[in-house]
């Protein structure tokens, strides 16, 4: 690493050293080349209040360690139904119901990219055994009422997001939202990352772990709120129990469960941020690129509760970038002007002020 982003790599450290950390990854692409590249810690799960390395010293993190970065997924399922249209083989104002026969929402493939469809939690009450049961959970979708007009407001849709996307991929290409990623963006652009991982993949998975053991309860927002609906159907997605087995990091649920280093996500957006080409390769004309970062809703979100910039699968901020946060404290995203792509991704569910500090020592360092 240069020594122009010591502080960056000097705040990383440190993170660690307050025990404010127990295993992440850095990786940050400057005027389209790698400039940092940066991994610590532990993959081991670490009890609240413990610090690196007391345990999990036989477990380093390694730049291969994947982790499940929760939303920081949603813009990568987005990016699987965009390439198709780029090819020509879906319509983005084209109602979800053109390839999806029986979907019933009066809503567009533009409006469900864009969290607007108002489908932002599965109607149906499910036990955790659900989690994994795609066509289930799809039929649930399919037969919902929105809950608002679609276009209408933004609401994210936490969990529902990946099935939607997904299910038009299938719908579409006739292949499972995981393969399609694998084969048609994660192949051709060498990023280690994955909606459902076979057993080889599994094991280089980091444990999550939680910084406050009320992580779970303090991020589901209200009882019988939206977004408690949306985060609890079906239970077990902020439990550490469910998403560090074996079910889980083999299913596809493309909104919360991508597993994927650092390195990869911000070589993806790297790659957005060229236009659509890395490496020579082209996925993406540069058109498709604008489109899908361009401000597609901006208003309230109804289970943010905040302002939301919605893009096609990603939040724009107002110095111009995009990407998304994942709950938990992971996060990419590209930074148009001043050159950047960003990715940290961690194995510790708590804010996302770790994130916050390591960009303001990389501002300081541009």
């Amino acid at each position: 690493m240069h020594a122009r982003f010591a502080p960056v790599r000097d705040c990383f450290h440190d993170l660690f050293a307050a025990g404010r950390e127990t295993g992440a990854a850095l990786t940050v692409w400057h005027d389209g080349v790698p400039v940092i590249e940066l991994v610590g810690g532990t993959s081991a799960a670490v009890p609240p209040g413990v610090v690196v390395p007391a345990v999990g010293a036989d477990r380093p993190w390694r730049p291969d360690t994947l982790v499940d970065v929760y939303s920081v997924g949603k813009p990568v399922v987005a990016l699987c139904l965009l390439l198709l249209v780029d090819r020509g083989r879906v319509d983005l104002d084209a109602p979800v119901a053109a390839y999806w026969p029986g979907f019933r929402a009066p809503a567009t493939v533009r409006q469900v990219l864009a969290h607007t469809a108002g489908l932002p939690a599965f109607p149906v009450p499910r036990p955790a055994a659900a989690i994994t049961d795609w066509d289930l959970l799809c039929a649930d979708l399919a037969a919902a009422e929105p809950e608002w007009t679609p276009g209408s407001v933004a609401g994210e849709h936490a969990w529902t997001y990946g099935h939607l996307v997904g299910e038009v991929v299938r719908r579409v290409d006739g292949r499972a939202v995981g393969r399609f990623l694998a084969e048609e963006i994660a192949g051709p652009w060498r990023l280690d990352l994955a909606f459902g991982l076979g057993p080889a993949d599994r094991r280089r998975c980091a444990d999550l772990s939680y910084g406050d053991p009320g992580w779970p309860d303090l991020v589901r927002g209200e009882p019988g709120s939206l977004r408690a609906r949306a985060l609890d159907n079906p239970p077990g997605g902020r439990d550490v129990a469910v998403v560090n087995g074996d079910r889980w990091r083999a299913a596809e649920i493309p909104a919360v469960n991508l597993h994927a280093t650092a390195s990869a996500l911000a070589r993806l957006y790297a790659g957005l941020l060229a236009g659509g080409t890395l490496d020579g390769v082209r996925l993406f004309g540069p058109d498709l690129v604008a489109e899908a970062t361009r401000v597609q809703y901006a208003g309230p979100d109804l289970v943010l509760d905040r302002t939301a910039h919605w893009t096609l699968g990603m939040q724009w901020e107002p110095d111009g970038s995009w990407g998304m946060g994942g709950i938990g404290g992971s996060s990419a995203w590209a930074d148009p002007e001043r050159g950047y792509t960003f990715a940290y991704v961690t194995a510790r569910l708590a804010d996302h002020d770790r994130v916050d500090e390591l960009v303001e020592a990389l501002h300081s360092c541009l």
